[in-house]
C-alpha cells in the first residue's frame, strides 16, 4: 500500500471535517497504462501514461458537493475543500444524501498480477505481433489488420470517509484485441477478438488471430435474404450487446426516475424460465471485480432475473436510502473524477446446460445472428430496438450461407420471453458476458 496517498486520503477528511463539513468522502487513484498497437509487423503506437489524484465528496446540511485535483500538496487540499464546499452551496438539499459505514465483510479477491509488470515490453510486443502473423497465416484471404493491440494496466485505489471507511487496493489488468479485414473479389469483410484479463498468463494471442480471421473469412460471399418469421440464435457477442441496454434498465437510479421499462415490476416475470441475469461485482477474474465499489461499500453478486422473474435492481447508497434498502455495491466511478453513479459490474446471462450444436441441431430453417449494428439507437426506457444484422443462415441443423443486409427489430421483453435455450458457451467481452441464446422465433427484415 502506497501510505503516502493514503495519508493524503486521510488529511483531505480531516480537513474537511475540521471546516465544519458534516460528512466527507476522498476517493484517490494512482494507475499506469501501457497501450501498445502494431501494424504489419511494426510498433505503429506505443503509449505509457501515469496519473494520480483526488476526488473529494462532501454532504453539508444535505447537500453534495463535489470537486478533484491532482495537485497533493496540503496546500492543494486545502483548496480542494474549499472548492468542493463551494460546489455543495449551490445545490438543492436532499436528505437521501449520506455516505455508507464501514463493513468488515470484504470479499477476498486475487486482482493482482505481478507477471504482468514483470513481464518485458518485447514479450508484450510480441503478442500483437503473434495476433498479426495468426490472422494472416489462417486464411490467404485475410488482406488487412486494422488494428493489433495489446494493453494492460495497474490501479491503487483507496476510500477514506468521516465515517470511519478507510480501505484501499490494488489491481491489474491486460488484454488483447484484434479488428481485421477478408477481401475476395469485390467483397470484404470484417472481424474482430478480444480478451481482456486480470492474469497476463490467461492470454492466448493465437485463439485471438484465429478468431477474428475466422469472423472475417465466413462472411465473405454475404448475399441478401427475404424477409421472413424464423427461429433465431443470437452469437454470444450479440446477445452480450443487450445487456447493456438491460443494464441501464436495471439500475435503481432509472426505475426511481421513471426512465426504464422495469418500474414496479419486481417479481414480474420478464423472461423465459431460461434467463437469468447476475451482476457480480466479487466474481474470480471478473475484470470488473473489486472488494468494494467506489463509495467503499462491499461488492456483491445481486441476481437481477432468476429464471424469468425480476429479483432485484442494482442500487449505491443513495438510491438505496431511497427505496429502503440495502446497497448492492454498485457505486461505480468512472475515475477520481466524478461521483459514484448506479452502474454495472461483472455483468452477464448464466450459462446454461446445452452445447452451441446442440442448440442449433433441431433448427430445420433459422438464422445464426454475428453481429449487429446500432445498438445506441436502441430505447432503455421502452426496450424497443431495430438494428442491422448480418449473421449465417441454419438449415436442416447447420450453419449454411453468410447473409447480410437484413434488420431485426422489436422489444427486449418480448425478446427475452421468447428465449427456449441457452447454451453453455458464456463468454465475456470486457465486463459484459452472454452465451448463445436462442429466440423461438422472431421477425427478420431482408429484400
Amino acid at each position: 500500500m502506497d501510505k503516502n496517498f493514503f495519508n493524503i486520503a486521510q488529511s483531505a477528511v480531516e480537513i474537511a471535517v475540521k471546516h465544519g463539513i458534516d460528512m466527507a468522502e476522498a476517493y484517490c487513484v494512482t494507475s499506469k497504462e501501457l497501450y501498445i498497437e502494431v501494424r504489419n509487423g511494426v510498433v505503429e503506437t506505443m503509449k505509457l501514461a501515469e496519473d494520480k489524484g483526488i476526488g473529494l465528496r462532501l454532504i453539508h446540511n444535505e447537500k453534495v458537493g463535489f470537486a478533484f485535483s491532482t495537485e497533493l500538496t496540503l496546500d492543494g487540499i486545502k483548496n480542494l475543500v474549499i472548492e468542493a464546499k463551494s460546489n455543495a452551496d449551490g445545490v438543492h438539499k436532499d436528505n437521501y444524501n449520506d455516505l455508507p459505514l464501514p463493513c468488515d465483510d470484504y470479499p477476498s479477491l486475487e486482482l493482482f498480477d505481478e507477471n504482468i509488470g514483470n513481464t518485458s515490453l518485447e514479450e508484450k510486443i510480441g503478442m500483437a505481433l503473434t495476433m498479426e502473423e495468426v490472422a494472416k497465416k489462417y486464411d490467404k484471404r485475410i488482406k488487412i489488420i486494422e488494428n493489433s493491440i495489446y494493453q494492460d494496466g495497474e490501479s491503487e485505489v483507496f476510500i477514506v470517509n468521516s465515517k470511519g471507511i478507510a480501505v484501499n487496493y490494488k489491481g491489474t489488468y491486460c488484454g488483447l484485441y484484434l479488428a481485421l479485414v477478408a477481401s475476395e473479389g469485390e467483397d470484404s469483410q470484417t472481424g474482430f477478438a478480444l480478451d481482456y484479463s486480470l492474469k497476463y498468463k490467461k492470454l492466448d494471442p493465437v485463439k485471438i488471430g484465429q478468431l477474428a480471421a475466422k469472423r472475417a473469412v465466413r462472411m465473405l460471399g454475404a448475399k441478401a435474404i427475404s424477409s421472413r418469421n424464423v427461429p433465431v440464435v443470437l452469437d454470444s457477442y450479440v446477445a452480450s450487446s443487450f445487456l447493456g441496454m438491460l443494464g441501464a434498465a436495471l439500475t435503481a437510479d432509472a426505475v426511481q426516475k421513471g426512465r426504464s421499462l422495469f418500474v414496479n415490476k419486481i417479481g414480474s416475470d420478464i423472461a423465459s424460465d431460461c434467463i437469468t441475469l447476475i451482476d457480480d461485482g466479487r466474481l474470480q477474474n471478473g475484470i470488473a471485480s473489486a472488494p468494494f465499489d467506489g463509495e467503499g461499500v462491499p461488492t456483491k453478486r445481486t441476481v437481477l432475473i432468476r429464471n424469468g422473474r425480476l429479483e432485484s435492481y442494482l442500487y449505491n447508497t443513495y438510491t438505496a436510502l431511497k427505496d429502503g434498502v440495502d446497497s448492492t455495491g454498485n457505486g461505480v466511478r468512472a475515475s477520481y473524477k466524478s461521483i459514484p453513479e448506479t452502474g454495472l459490474t461483472n455483468f452477464y446471462i448464466e450459462s446454461g446446460n446445452m452445447s452451441f450444436d446442440e442448440l442449433i441441431k433441431d433448427i430445420e430453417n433459422g438464422l445464426y445472428i454475428t453481429e449487429v449494428m446500432g445498438m445506441h439507437t436502441a430505447n432503455p426506457i421502452s426496450g424497443d430496438f431495430s438494428l442491422g444484422a448480418t449473421g449465417i443462415l441454419i438449415e436442416n441443423g447447420e450453419l449454411t450461407k453468410p447473409v447480410r443486409g437484413i434488420a431485426i427489430a422489436g422489444n427486449i421483453v418480448d425478446m427475452l420471453k421468447s428465449v427456449d435455450a441457452v447454451a453453455d458457451d458464456l463468454m465475456f467481452y470486457g465486463n459484459k458476458g452472454a452465451p448463445t441464446i436462442r429466440i423461438s422465433q422472431m421477425c427478420v427484415s431482408g429484400t
